[in-house]
């Protein structure tokens, strides 16, 4: 019987990767509210925050209820959310706790970021929240939990069920890579052959006597 803690048996997931996982729900949501958003005020209308909130909770609550605790971003990164101590899906109830937080978060930075103007940095402020629910995962070396994640006795997890969106990239520019470095061996190959053609012709050339005179004396012109 295995007795080491879950958290230890469940592979870890990088920070990127995580991180990567909440900014794709985080735009897909922001995207989707601003089609309902009133689109003559300045920055982030009350409709828009309300969609977005109530769009994050379709997100992040109910389709990973559903979806073996994936939302959009963890499946496309190979992620997924469980409860510390069975680890299965979390309930509905621990979902909505966990995304009340970081929902309030999320919306707040869209709301500082939609009115930040040059020379005036009080939208900042309002990252400030998320930022420092996300940063308790550095004093959890093992669990890497956030604040949303400690309140609701959740641990993101990684999975082979999603579409390896990381992987794929990484894989596509790998290709672009090595085909760009064929390109340019072929092409400094090719440059090589016509220089070389280049210098046979002169030697060619220089085969004749080069001309010693002056070209400024009419004598040395004549046979």
């Amino acid at each position: 019987m295995d007795t080491d803690p879950l958290y230890k048996r469940f592979p870890k997931v990088e920070l990127p990767r995580r991180g990567a996982a909440f900014v794709i729900d985080y735009w897909v949501v922001l995207w989707l509210s601003s089609l309902g958003g009133d689109r003559t005020v300045q920055g982030m209308s009350w409709g828009q925050s309300f969609w977005f909130l109530l769009l994050w909770v379709v997100m992040r609550v109910f389709l990973p209820g559903r979806n073996q605790g994936q939302s959009l971003g963890r499946w496309a990164l190979d992620i997924t959310l469980v409860e510390l101590r069975s680890g299965r899906t979390p309930l509905l109830l621990n979902l909505f706790k966990r995304e009340a937080v970081a929902g309030v978060g999320a919306v707040l930075v869209a709301i500082g970021l939609s009115h930040m103007t040059p020379g005036h940095g009080m939208g900042m402020l309002l990252l400030v929240p998320l930022a420092i629910d996300c940063s308790a995962v550095s004093s959890d070396p093992f669990r890497r939990q956030a604040f949303h994640d400690r309140l609701a006795n959740t641990m993101i997890v990684g999975t082979l069920r999603g579409f390896s969106l990381d992987i794929k990239l990484k894989r596509a520019y790998r290709k672009l890579r090595r085909a760009y470095q064929e390109f340019k061996h072929n092409r400094s190959s090719r440059s090589f052959e016509d220089t070389r053609q280049y210098r046979g012709d002169r030697d060619e050339v220089q085969d004749t006597p080069p001309y010693r005179g002056d070209r400024n004396n009419l004598d040395d012109f004549e046979d």
